[in-house]
C-alpha cells in the first residue's frame, strides 16, 4: 500500500528547489509525516524572502494548527531570520532537508544547520520510486527535473548562492542514468539537466569528465529517453562534447538559457563574471551556425550598483543583437 502524506511543500526559486521539493515530499510520505507544511526557500533576491515570509504568516493564519518547516536557500543563509517567527516551529538547512532521517524523525531543537561548506557529497540526492510517487500520468505533466549538480565554486560579487548551496559537487553518472531510467519507464518524456552551476559538471569525479561527457554516456546509455534538455550554461564553460552534441544530437533540445546577467563590459567585470560581452556574440553565432534552429534565453540583472544609461543599453542592444527571445530579469536588490 502506499504511503500516505497530509505534508503540503511550498516551493520558491529555481528548478533545482522544484526537484528537490520532489525529493522531500518523496522523505515525507515515506516518513508519515502528518500535519505539516515544508517552505523551500529563495535567497536569490530580497523579494523572494519576502514572499516568503508572507506565505508562512498566511499558511499559519490559515491552518493554525499545521507544523511549519522552513527550509532551503533562504533558511540556510539566514536561519535565525525565521526562527524569530513566531510561526514557524522548524528551520532545516540545505543539506539537512535532503537526507530522509531528517523527516523520519523531526530535530529536537527549532534549529537544524550544518556548515554547508563542509558538505561534499551530492548522490543519493535523488528521487526514489519505492513509494511509487513518480508517475508522470498522476502528475500529468511530461517533463521531469534531474539534478546532476550541486552548488558552485565562483563568487561572482551579486552572488549569495554559493554559501545557501556549499561548493560545486557533481552527480556520478552512473547515479544519473539510473534515475533517468527510472523517469522514463515512469512515462517522462523530456529530462531537464539542473544543478546550481551545471557547466561546472565533473571535475570531482574520477576521470574528470566534462558536461557533455555525461550527456553522451547519458543518451546512449538511455537510448529510450526522447528528449533532453538543458538549464542555465555558463557562456565559457561549454565544452567541446557539449559543442558536439549541440551540432549532432536531435534529442538534445534547442534551446541554450545563458548566464549573461549583463550585456557591458565594465558591469561584467564589476560583477566578477568569466566572460565578456563578445563571449556572448561568440557563443550565440557559433550554436546558430552549428544549428539554426537553436533559440537562447538569459538571465539578466537589471540596476546593478555603478550601472549607467549608456551600461544598460549596451545590454538591451546585446539582447537585440543576439536575439535573446526567453529572459529572466531580476532588479537588483
Amino acid at each position: 500500500m502506499t504511503k500516505q502524506s497530509s505534508t503540503n511543500i511550498v516551493t520558491f526559486g529555481c528548478r533545482l528547489n522544484i526537484f528537490e521539493s520532489e525529493v522531500m515530499q518523496s522523505h515525507a510520505m515515506n516518513a508519515g509525516l502528518e500535519d505539516a507544511v515544508i517552505f523551500n526557500t529563495c535567497a536569490v533576491t530580497k523579494e523572494a524572502e519576502r514572499q516568503a515570509r508572507q506565505s508562512i504568516r498566511k499558511m499559519r493564519r490559515q491552518h493554525p494548527d499545521k507544523k511549519i518547516i522552513v527550509t532551503g536557500c533562504s533558511a540556510q543563509i539566514h536561519p535565525q531570520m525565521y526562527a524569530d517567527m513566531d510561526e514557524v516551529d522548524y528551520v532545516i538547512g540545505n543539506d539537512l532537508k535532503m537526507q530522509g532521517s531528517t523527516w523520519a524523525s523531526l530535530p529536537d531543537d527549532k534549529v537544524a544547520i550544518n556548515d554547508i561548506m563542509q558538505v561534499k557529497q551530492t548522490a543519493g540526492h535523488l528521487v526514489s520510486d519505492a513509494d511509487g510517487t513518480l508517475d508522470a500520468a498522476s502528475f500529468n505533466r511530461a517533463r521531469a527535473f534531474l539534478q546532476v549538480q550541486q552548488g558552485c565554486d565562483h563568487r561572482c560579487t551579486f552572488c549569495i548562492i554559493p554559501y545557501g548551496r556549499g561548493n560545486s559537487r557533481s552527480v556520478p553518472i552512473g547515479h544519473i542514468v539510473d534515475q533517468a531510467r527510472i523517469l522514463v519507464e515512469k512515462g517522462y518524456k523530456e529530462i531537464v539537466l539542473t544543478g546550481v552551476d551545471v557547466t561546472s559538471y565533473g571535475p570531482d569525479l574520477p576521470g574528470t569528465p566534462t558536461l557533455g561527457q555525461m550527456i553522451r554516456r547519458l543518451l546512449a546509455l538511455v537510448p529510450d529517453l526522447p528528449r533532453i534538455r538543458l538549464s542555465s550554461l555558463d557562456p565559457v564553460e561549454i565544452d567541446e562534447d557539449l559543442w558536439q552534441l549541440i551540432a549532432q544530437e536531435p534529442r538534445l533540445m534547442p534551446h541554450l538559457h545563458l548566464s549573461m546577467q549583463a550585456g557591458d563590459d565594465m558591469v561584467l567585470k564589476r560583477m566578477k563574471r568569466r566572460h565578456l560581452r563578445q563571449h556572448i556574440y561568440d557563443v550565440c553565432e557559433k550554436a546558430r551556425d552549428l544549428r539554426p534552429d537553436i533559440v537562447f534565453g538569459a538571465d539578466i540583472i537589471a540596476g546593478f550598483p555603478t550601472e549607467t544609461d549608456e551600461m544598460f543599453e549596451n545590454t538591451k542592444q546585446t539582447v537585440k543583437d543576439c536575439d535573446l527571445t526567453y529572459l529572466h530579469i531580476f532588479p537588483y536588490s
